[in-house]
């Protein structure tokens, strides 16, 4: 139970460093493309730029794996 606690934090530590870059730089995180699907539905996906596709779906969830390992070391280093 521990360890996936920390795996957890860890995982959301990452989340919340990324999710504070992205906005600076200006890419859509998550929180903003499910607000333009309630505002605009489907035709929100077509208003994403290549970057955003490639931070949602392919960026995001390897810093989140990332994210994963770190927690796992961590944990590891503890115990």
């Amino acid at each position: 139970m521990t360890r996936i606690y920390i795996i957890g934090l860890a995982i959301l530590i990452i989340a919340i460093i990324a999710n504070g870059m992205i906005l600076k730089i200006g890419i859509k995180s998550w929180y903003g493309f499910i607000e333009m699907l309630g505002q605009n539905g489907f035709s929100a996906f077509k208003s994403l730029t290549l970057l955003d596709w490639v931070w949602l779906f392919i960026g995001y969830p390897f810093i989140l794996g990332c994210g994963y390992i770190i927690g796992d070391k961590l944990y590891s280093w503890i115990f």
